[in-house]
């Protein structure tokens, strides 16, 4: 018998209700685009962030880092950072004549890649290996990154002046984009009083070790999907690739990223199930990224996905 909640999240007081609303008290109004964040580290992907520079992308970063008791890192993305500069470099050591390796941020639990689309395409695929393999390469030495590893990218919009748009196989790396978006009045107007959040975020304390996330990641993969919901997922990534509004469809990875990140909200709902309704919600968040419209270069438009939603019957 499937039970109906998980032992995490069995009151409202549990630790991650109390994590979700201290974040909440640091980026003002945006409780949502909060539980997306967490629940794309949960499904052990990547998340990109997408927005106007000032509406908290990198204080959202650094409170979830506190929040979950995880180490951090911050790189600030220009048109001259190298590869190196973000792996790290071997130095020789001239009393031994070894050579010893000098590991860069991305040797972090999170790692904060701001501004990514300020650097060029060649710095930026730095981060292929490391997201997709979860280590790097250096001198022909692979080297592991931490456990958990989660990239949050920031990433000024595409018509600012000196930034390079990300290639697909970067995007594609990614789980999840998310926009902050303004503050609404009333949270705006909390933010002015306060006079800003970033110095609370440098206040916090961990809600969660960092040794406990694995295990919550693990848990995450045990959310059951009934053969009715993986056929929904399916119908789904196969009416994008004959929709007319994409110019391509989601691939079978977007596909098995769609599950995850629905495992992962329903598992922050307190279920063991994943419903058709969570599918819905995380679909705008997984698949815009992914999709390209044929008005254009740019991405598929929310409107573009309600309207893929609507076109499949709910199983």
């Amino acid at each position: 018998m499937l039970r109906t909640t998980l032992p995490l999240l069995t009151t409202r007081s549990g630790p991650l209700e109390i994590l979700l609303a201290k974040a909440g008290q640091i980026i003002l109004g945006k409780d949502r685009e909060i539980r997306q964040a967490l629940a794309c580290l949960l499904a052990g992907g990547h998340l990109l962030i997408e927005d106007l520079p000032g509406v908290g992308k990198t204080t959202l970063a650094h409170a979830l880092a506190r929040l979950l008791g995880l180490a951090f890192s911050r790189i600030q993305f220009t048109s001259d950072l190298l590869p190196a500069d973000i792996i790290g470099v071997s130095i020789y050591e001239r009393e031994n004549g070894t050579f010893r390796f000098l590991p860069g941020p991305v040797f972090s639990q999170v790692v904060l890649a701001d501004e990514i689309n300020r650097a060029t395409p060649k710095t930026q695929s730095a981060l292929l290996e490391a997201m997709e393999e979860q280590q790097v390469t250096v001198e022909g030495e692979t080297r592991s990154l931490p456990d958990p590893f989660f990239v949050i990218a920031t990433q000024n919009p595409a018509h600012q002046i000196g930034t390079f748009p990300l290639p697909e196989s970067q995007l594609d790396r990614f789980l999840m984009r998310i926009e902050l978006g303004y503050p609404d009045r009333a949270a705006e107007r909390a933010l002015l009083t306060a006079g800003g959040q970033r110095q609370k975020a440098d206040q916090l304390s961990a809600i969660l070790d960092a040794s406990t996330i694995p295990g919550l990641q693990e848990q995450v993969t045990q959310v059951h999907a009934a053969a009715p919901l993986i056929d929904y997922v399916q119908a789904l990534v196969e009416a994008s690739r004959q929709n007319p509004c994409f110019q391509h469809g989601l691939s079978p990875r977007a596909g098995l990223a769609l599950l995850s990140a629905a495992r992962a909200w329903a598992w922050l709902d307190g279920r063991d199930m994943v419903l058709p309704d969570d599918v819905q919600e995380v679909l705008p968040a997984v698949a815009r990224h992914r999709l390209r419209s044929t008005q254009g270069s740019g991405m598929a438009s929310v409107e573009d996905i309600a309207g893929l939603i609507r076109s499949v019957a709910i199983p």
